[in-house]
Formats: C-alpha cells, sequence, structure tokens
C-alpha cells in the first residue's frame, strides 16, 4: 500500500542560463524574453537534471517521508534510463512506469534569464501517450493519487484512473497548468468532481472559471467539486479555501535564483501536511517552506526538503497565516 502514487509527467531538463537577453512587451503588454536573431549566444551555466510533475511530486512526497510510486509513460533510450535512476536513488518506486520502445522521454529546456524567471520550452513525447489499458490496477494500490497535468491519450486516461479511485474510495490531489486550464470546466469536470485537492495558480484559476478576485475564484472553483482549493500568487501568497473559511500564506523574504519546481514543491508538500496532520495551516507553511526552499536554486528536485529538515526552518522562519470566515 502506498501512501500517494503520482501521475503525470517525465522530462529530462536542460537548463540555460544566460544574460545576453531583453525583456520586452508584446501588444497585451505581457512581458517577454528577447534573443537576438541569428547571433550565437553564450551561457553561463548549464544544467541538466530530472523535471516533470509527476516526477517532482514523487520525489518531492519521497522526501517528506512517503511511500511513492510513479505512473507515467517514457522512452526506452538513455533519457529513460535517467528519469528511472534518480526516482530509484531518491527511493521512489518505478514499477509502475511504462516504457515504449517507439516513443520518446520528454524533454524540457529551461531559459532561466532576466529576473531569475523562466520560460520553458517543453517536448511532451510519451507523456501524452499513457493508455488506460496498459496500467496493471492491481499495484494500484494506495491512499492518495496525485495528478499532475496530462494531455491527449494520457488525460483521458487520467480520467478513468479518477473513476477507478472514486470507486475504491481513494483520494485525489490534483494540480493542472494553464494548457489544462484552457479546456475549460467542462472538460476537467468529471476529474474535479472526484478531487478532494485542487491545486494552481492565479493565472490558471482564472484561466479556468474567468478574471475574479482570489475570494470569488476560490468559491468558483470549489463549485466545481474540490473541498481544498489552494492558489498560488507568486511572491504575493497563497491563499486557500475550506469549509468557508479563506486562508492567507504570506510569503517570507527569500533570494529568488530561479522558480522551475517552486509550484510542484508547494503542491506535494501541501499534500503531506493534510496527509500527515489534516491541517490546512501547517499543510501551507509545509508547503510554502518546500517551495521557497527550491526557488533559491537551480532545478525543480535538487533543494526538496525532507520533513525533518522543511520543521526545522518552519520553526526558525515562521509563515504567518491568516484565516477569515466567508
Amino acid at each position: 500500500m502506498y501512501d500517494v502514487i503520482t501521475v503525470g509527467s517525465a522530462t529530462v531538463d536542460a537548463l540555460a542560463r544566460t544574460e545576453f537577453c531583453e525583456m520586452i512587451h508584446d501588444k497585451k503588454n505581457k512581458e517577454c524574453i528577447a534573443y537576438p536573431v541569428g547571433a550565437k549566444i553564450l551561457m553561463e551555466e548549464l544544467v541538466l537534471t530530472t523535471g516533470g510533475g509527476g516526477t517532482n511530486t514523487a520525489v518531492s512526497l519521497a522526501r517528506l517521508g512517503h511511500k511513492v510510486a510513479f505512473l507515467g509513460k517514457i522512452g526506452s533510450k538513455y533519457n529513460s534510463k535517467r528519469v528511472i535512476q534518480q526516482l530509484k536513488e531518491e527511493k521512489v518506486n518505478t514499477s509502475l512506469i511504462i516504457r515504449s520502445k517507439t516513443g520518446r522521454t520528454g524533454y524540457s529546456i529551461v531559459l532561466d534569464s532576466k529576473k531569475h524567471d523562466r520560460t520553458i520550452l517543453s517536448f511532451r513525447g510519451s507523456n501524452n501517450d499513457l493508455g488506460f489499458n496498459e496500467i496493471n490496477l492491481k499495484k494500484l494500490k494506495t491512499k492518495w493519487f496525485y495528478f499532475s497535468s496530462l494531455m491527449g491519450k494520457s488525460f483521458r486516461t487520467l480520467e478513468k484512473i479518477a473513476n477507478y479511485a472514486s470507486k475504491n474510495k481513494i483520494k485525489i490531489a490534483f494540480n493542472i497548468s494553464s494548457y489544462l486550464a484552457k479546456k475549460g470546466p467542462s472538460y476537467l469536470g468529471n476529474i474535479l468532481k472526484k478531487t478532494d485537492i485542487l491545486v494552481l495558480n492565479k493565472e490558471e484559476a482564472c484561466i479556468l472559471v474567468g478574471k475574479n478576485k482570489i475570494e470569488k475564484l476560490l468559491k468558483k472553483l470549489n463549485k466545481l467539486g474540490p473541498d481544498v482549493i489552494a492558489i498560488t500568487d507568486g511572491k504575493k501568497g497563497v491563499y486557500v479555501y475550506n469549509n468557508d473559511h479563506i486562508y492567507y500564506g504570506k510569503p517570507t523574504n527569500v533570494k529568488i535564483v530561479e522558480t522551475t519546481g517552486a509550484g510542484d514543491a508547494f503542491a506535494s508538500s501541501f499534500l503531506c501536511g493534510i496527509i500527515r496532520k489534516n491541517d490546512i495551516e501547517f499543510a501551507m507553511r509545509l508547503g510554502m517552506t518546500n517551495a521557497e526552499s527550491v526557488i533559491q536554486h537551480h532545478g525543480a528536485k535538487e533543494k526538496l526538503l525532507k520533513y525533518n529538515e522543511a520543521l526545522k526552518i518552519m520553526k526558525k522562519r515562521p509563515i504567518k497565516i491568516i484565516k477569515k470566515k466567508i
């Protein structure tokens, strides 16, 4: 019996850092990174690691002390071996992974430029090709499923896993992305109705249910099915809705090096807090503490905290939570 099975993407990530670029604004006044056409640009640093919402959260939960397995689809060549090797090193069970003989492992190029924010070029590869018939249902013995964003054939498989979870009284945490949010509430409805915890950022929430103030966003999302909704809003903090109460967590002032994986760190650690103590405020502090650790370093997994490490930081650098009834 696992504590959590994470279902989602696996990638090999190449993090490229350069200052030879400019920040510009497009016609919609959205900030963009601009590189000169036809130029050869020097990189200050190149880091190769593994990523993807499914593996990032699996490693996070394993470091936090949970028994975890990862379910996803990857290729069968060198990059797939890199993914599996790191998961095994982190004590994540890899027996549920589906290996494609013809497909390729997902790959991302992370452009880390000015302001230490990033733009990601993502090749989905086999991540989109997970079939429900490829999964051994007898191995899906878990208390929780953690769903990260999957597209295409894999999303339909995610829906069927949600149905399986509902029939077998397995709880679901769901962390959507902007490209899933764009599909709309009706497209996601089957999973959202069965979701216990929904985690997304403010931009994704606005895409899914329309632009609005945080309080109304949380209420609209609650009507779609989830009992607990967490909305992250970057430097502005985290908002959580549960039982007609809104909780606000104010982030601490830490130096940001690179933001890749911060959302996965928060979502997985928030779930850990709920599993361990069933306490919203504790879960928020744990999630925010782990996310703040990740953004102080390069890579999505490198500085994910162990449970006792997180507790020590939470005691030393407490995060203030404000609760109000609505």
